[in-house]
């Protein structure tokens, strides 16, 4: 028998009754659903404004131009650029005395146009990219893709573009090269095996029926946009137009215990928060979720946490309870308590060798606490204090939350990082956490139905009484 002394991280199925296991997979068929609905930025803050708002949350930016007076109990969200977004559900205490805030991050690896695209070549009409984030570019190649996003024209109309989801649309695809003539590629690493100027996107082969124009097969295929969104080749210029895998998520396992989807990191923590807040009806301190652009980039732009949109939207509100003056948005901040909700790695029986045992997450345990990220000696981490540590252990046990606690990896065999330290720079803390997953930033990646369910139970919880 197991001593009292050691601990033990217990799988989290073992603890569910069957009306749990009712809840645990009707969460992970709506997150289903949005997986297969949201595989951009834009459309994850479309989908998140339009629930949201049949919850009772207002535009901020509609509060502030009518002047209108914030209260507790008031439910605000603010929508940065269309790729970003803040929630507030206004507490009975004073914003000074500090918020409870969940981050994840909305944007995942894929394949952007580039700004000139369209191409043809031996009379196939081609785009060329540039991928976007961590990829292994070989992963994406003899895929069905789909293209989202938007085209913005000269007349300020924006063009929403989604091709290749639809059971009557086409897909398009990356070419391979046969294994038949592979010889000279097979003997390269795999990281140059397919090169980012290689990963050029097959978007036709028929040509416009007047044989003496040039370039005809890419006429046919502006031709064809045209017809359907009313746009010229120069409109490429301002579009964001991302290539994704295409079709639906899935559920994964004989069992149905896990999902399969692309866009994981980070929406799985994303949608889990997300449903956190909504389920939040009051509460003493003002509670905050942030769904953010750009970490896979860095974290960098104006839709990104390293900009100040977040606090410019506090300030606004704070402003709107007539209690707004510097000092007391720097309290607010540094008083705080957050969760950067970002995946983890998970253990995998095929790959052991770069995970040490003791020390890593696995599937099934519930939602996973990173004391810190970072690579190479901690390089570029937040590291969490211990008090804090020792806070949320106190409430996840409260509560019955299954949680488990790992690094990214062997100490030397690479890591990552999140939004976590730069929201540490405010004085606040913070602590990475969030579920674990096979595939992470590959096109398809795999996560624990028991794991989402006990990361959403973990935020509700955090965000009734960090």
């Amino acid at each position: 028998m197991m001593s009292n002394l050691e601990k033990k991280y217990e799988l989290a199925w073992d603890k569910y009754s069957q009306e749990d296991l009712k809840d645990v997979f009707a969460l992970s068929n709506r997150y289903i659903d949005f997986m297969s609905l949201c595989k951009t930025e834009r459309e994850c803050v479309d989908e998140f404004v339009n629930i949201a708002e049949k919850h009772g949350y207002k535009n901020l930016n509609d509060l502030v131009e009518a002047g209108i007076a914030i209260k507790a109990g008031d439910k605000v969200y603010c929508n940065f650029m269309g790729k970003a977004l803040a929630m507030f559900l206004v507490g009975t205490e004073p914003m000074e005395k500090g918020l409870r805030l969940l981050g994840a991050h909305i944007d995942s690896p894929r394949i952007d146009l580039k700004q000139n695209p369209l191409y043809e070549d031996s009379d196939f009409a081609m785009f060329e990219t540039h991928y976007y984030g961590g990829i292994k570019k070989y992963q994406w190649v003899t895929l069905p893709l789909a293209i989202h996003g938007v085209i913005a024209k000269k007349d300020g109309e924006i063009v929403k573009v989604v091709i290749g989801e639809d059971d009557n649309d086409p897909v398009v695809g990356i070419s391979d090269l046969l294994v038949h003539l592979s010889a000279d590629q097979m003997r390269k690493t795999l990281d140059k095996g397919i090169e980012g100027e290689d990963l050029n996107v097959c978007i036709g082969s028929m040509p416009i029926e007047d044989k003496e124009a040039k370039d005809r097969v890419k006429l046919n295929v502006l031709r064809l946009l045209n017809q359907k969104y009313g746009i010229v080749e120069e409109d490429f210029v301002s579009a964001e137009l991302e290539v994704v895998p295409a079709g639906r998520a899935r559920h994964y396992g004989l069992d149905n215990s896990m999902v399969m989807a692309y866009g994981q990191d980070d929406r799985v923590c994303s949608y889990t928060s997300f449903e956190a807040m909504l389920e939040l009806k009051s509460t003493d301190k003002t509670c905050v979720t942030l769904l953010v652009d750009k970490e896979e980039v860095g974290s960098i732009g104006a839709t990104g946490m390293s900009s100040r949109f977040f606090e410019n939207a506090l300030m606004e509100i704070m402003n709107l309870q007539g209690d707004y003056s510097d000092i007391k948005v720097r309290r607010a901040l540094s008083n705080s308590k957050m969760l950067s909700s970002d995946v983890s790695a998970a253990f995998d029986p095929n790959y052991p060798s770069v995970s040490e045992r003791k020390n890593t997450a696995y599937f099934g345990k519930g939602i996973v606490f990173n004391k810190y990220t970072g690579s190479r000696g901690k390089g570029g981490c937040n590291d969490a204090n211990a008090e804090y540590l020792a806070h949320l252990r106190n409430i996840m046990d409260k509560h019955n939350v299954s949680w488990q606690t790992a690094e990214l990896g062997k100490v030397d065999q690479g890591g990552g990082g999140t939004i976590a330290y730069i929201m540490a720079e405010y004085g606040m803390e913070v602590i990475d956490s969030g579920v674990a997953l096979h595939n992470m930033h590959a096109p398809y990646e795999i996560a624990s139905k028991a794991d989402i369910y006990e990361t959403y139970r973990a935020y509700k919880a955090f965000l009734i009484e960090a």
